[in-house]
């Protein structure tokens, strides 16, 4: 007796479980049950071998492993400023960092950044110390605020970069860029993975005289994550010191994002009626 049953098997990402059980349960909808097993490639034959696994009413399966890869080309961008103050005590630090702080906020909404785009990610203070005769003495206190710029759209980013280095700025830790349409990308690289593992699966079935069924199980191998890709260099070059503002100049302008992978790994088995 046939099983008409789907189920399908998630691990994603934080945030996006939802989302991507939404998209295969759409994608298997009307087909037979699924489930899953990784198949073995027979180094001696042109076409490769398959499992014949037994399941629930002595029915026979055959598993596929599948991955496609979307390419999408970023649209906006996360930057991680460091706002970095040194005084003389821990009290006037304290105070000084928060007005530069609130400096560079300023600074960002006037730029059109909303609020709500800005975070602060992490905060330090430590001492300075002077070694010197074999004694340790505290000369002075550092404070770093850490704020998290996200959803910049990068036709604005060279902009912002600059007017925040004119600004007094001198420390951007990371740039990193992402793709506002990351959903679409994932929906349709899954889309084409379903369509790889059948045709896969069919080439199996005709390879061992057998006939292909309907799905019996799909699982998602890939981990649902934000499609980002940081640019280490441009990064480092700000936050390197010296000439810090002639490289915002310079660099800001030939900022290019170039193209980040979305990439899906499923696992799905058919029924050998």
């Amino acid at each position: 007796m046939k099983r008409n049953k789907i189920s399908a098997f998630y691990q994603t990402g934080k945030k996006s479980s939802l989302f991507a059980a939404s998209v295969l349960a759409a994608l298997i909808l009307g087909a037979c049950g699924v489930s899953a097993q990784p198949t073995e490639q027979s180094a001696d034959q042109t076409v490769p071998s398959f499992t014949v696994t037994p399941v629930g009413n002595n029915q026979n399966t055959i598993t596929v492993n599948s991955s496609e890869t979307v390419t999408v080309v970023p649209d906006i961008a996360q930057v991680v400023y460091a706002v970095r103050t040194e005084a003389k005590d821990a009290a006037g630090c304290q105070t000084k960092n928060t007005e530069d702080v609130d400096r560079v906020i300023a600074l960002l909404k006037s730029l059109g950044v909303a609020e709500t785009s800005i975070q602060t990610s992490d905060y330090t203070m430590y001492p300075i110390y002077n070694y010197s005769n074999n004694t340790q003495r505290i000369t002075g206190y550092e404070a770093t605020t850490s704020l998290t710029v996200s959803k910049l759209p990068i036709a604005d980013l060279e902009n912002i970069l600059t007017e925040s280095v004119n600004a007094g700025i001198n420390n951007i830790q990371s740039i990193t860029y992402q793709s506002s349409r990351y959903d679409e990308s994932y929906t349709e690289a899954l889309k084409l993975a379903v369509e790889s593992a059948r045709k896969k699966a069919e080439a199996l079935a005709a390879a061992g005289g057998c006939t292909l069924g309907g799905v019996a199980g799909i699982r998602e191998n890939s981990n649902y994550s934000q499609a980002r890709y940081t640019d280490n260099a441009l990064a480092s070059q700000m936050r390197a010191t010296g000439a810090v503002k002639e490289m915002a100049l310079e660099d800001a302008a030939s900022i290019m994002p170039g193209e980040v992978e979305v990439e899906v790994n499923i696992t799905v088995e058919y029924f050998i009626p």
